[in-house]
């Protein structure tokens, strides 16, 4: 007889083999939460750190835009302060021609009210009231004189009114650029203290291991600044000793050229004498002068370095002239000025305030510029090296020219 039994199923013979549409669609969703939950817990990913190098090009930079706007400043200052001796004098010259003007509107007053007391009596009226005839004829003669300085009083009126106008709407000019200046003053004033806050910022974030390596960078900057430094000391040395073999050489050709002369004349002596003499005057004129003008210019220099050493050790403060501190322009200034030279202040005016020559040619005292934007300038006392205050948060410092990008030489005086 055949079994009433249901038969299992395939399915339900290998459950143990496969899982329910349901049971699969849980797992999934586990499976999201799961790695949704991962994710939520997971720490937000964090700004790559830049590198010790990137760090200093930063900062460099910063420090340069502080002091393209440090030169900024010290010209709106330079510019502010002409402006208001400007607009004083200005302003002292109204008030002298605002007296002068009201002392002619006085004069004018007394005249109309003269002419106000007598305006309305004709001549003949004058005389026949007149107590005495001879008092008629000499206020008639006072009145005719009256008028005549009048027409002076009036002139005079009328030349102080339009002078005085001129002068008072010039001081009004004077007074609105006097605004301007003083607005960029305290726009450079703030750009130079967020580049610096920025620039202290930056180092503040590093490490002290950090800090030393960056230390390390800059001390081998400082290093490959004073090799080239000694290489260009070692070719002026050169140049010198080739110019000063040359002039040996011309001068013991001069000696024989006079010897060989003296003796092909010495038959005739006045010729000789003449000749000797002759030839002696001028070349000992032209070298004399150029002695001079070379010995001059050494002696100013020899004043403007010992002047810079002088303030080695002394910090930088932007906007500084000293004597307690400097910036670069404040220090090239007060440098030359010991020298009895006026430099204007900024180093985009100290630039144009001498006679370029090639770096290979540079002199001690020559003033040294640096960067495209002519930003920076030091005082070059030879082999390659300077004295300049460098940025804030340094002293006035011996240094190599190449330390930075050299723009050009200009030798002031």
């Amino acid at each position: 007889m055949a079994s009433h039994r249901k038969a299992r199923t395939t399915a339900t013979r290998i459950a143990g083999l496969r899982t329910s549409p349901a049971l699969g669609l849980t797992t999934a969703a586990l499976t999201s939460v799961a790695l949704l939950s991962q994710t939520a817990n997971a720490a937000p990913a964090q700004p790559q750190k830049p590198s010790l190098e990137e760090v200093q090009k930063k900062v460099d930079d910063l420090y340069h835009q502080a002091g393209v706007a440090t030169e900024k400043y010290n010209a709106a200052k330079e510019k502010t302060a002409t402006q208001r001796t400007r607009v004083n004098g200005l302003l002292d010259d109204v008030a002298k021609r605002t007296a002068k003007l009201n002392e002619a509107r006085r004069e004018l007053g007394l005249f109309a009210a003269a002419q106000y007391r007598t305006g309305g009596m004709s001549g003949t009226a004058t005389l026949l009231l007149a107590q005495d005839p001879q008092q008629y004829f000499d206020q008639d003669h006072l009145m005719s004189q009256l008028t005549e300085r009048q027409k002076r009083a009036v002139d005079d009126y009328q030349t102080a009114r339009l002078a005085t106008t001129k002068k008072r709407t010039e001081a009004t000019k004077i007074l609105e650029s006097l605004t301007t200046s003083q607005d960029e003053l305290r726009t450079s004033k703030v750009d130079v203290q967020t580049k610096l806050s920025e620039a202290r910022h930056l180092l503040s974030t590093l490490t002290a291991e950090e800090k030393a390596r960056l230390a390390a960078i800059e001390k081998k900057k400082q290093e490959i600044a004073r090799q080239k430094a000694a290489e260009l000391a070692r070719r002026q040395a050169e140049a010198a000793a080739a110019a000063q073999k040359r002039k040996e050489e011309q001068a013991a050709q001069s000696s024989e050229a006079k010897a060989s002369s003296k003796t092909g004349t010495s038959t005739g002596a006045g010729t000789s004498s003449g000749s000797s003499t002759g030839s002696g005057t001028g070349t000992g004129g032209g070298t004399s002068t150029d002695a001079g003008s070379s010995t001059g210019y050494a002696t100013k220099a020899a004043k403007v370095i010992d002047f810079a050493r002088a303030q080695i050790g002394k910090p930088y403060v932007w906007g500084a002239t000293g004597p307690g501190s400097y910036d670069c322009s404040g220090l090239t200034l007060a440098a030359w000025k010991s020298a009895g030279i006026s430099l204007p202040r900024t180093t985009w005016s100290q630039v144009e305030a001498g006679t370029t020559v090639p770096v290979s040619e540079a002199e001690p005292g020559d003033l040294v510029f640096f960067y495209n934007d002519i930003s920076h300038v030091g005082i070059y006392i030879g082999n390659g090296m300077m004295i300049h205050a460098p940025r804030p948060g340094t002293n006035v410092r011996e240094e190599s020219i190449y330390y930075m990008p050299i723009h050009s030489v200009v030798r002031p005086a």
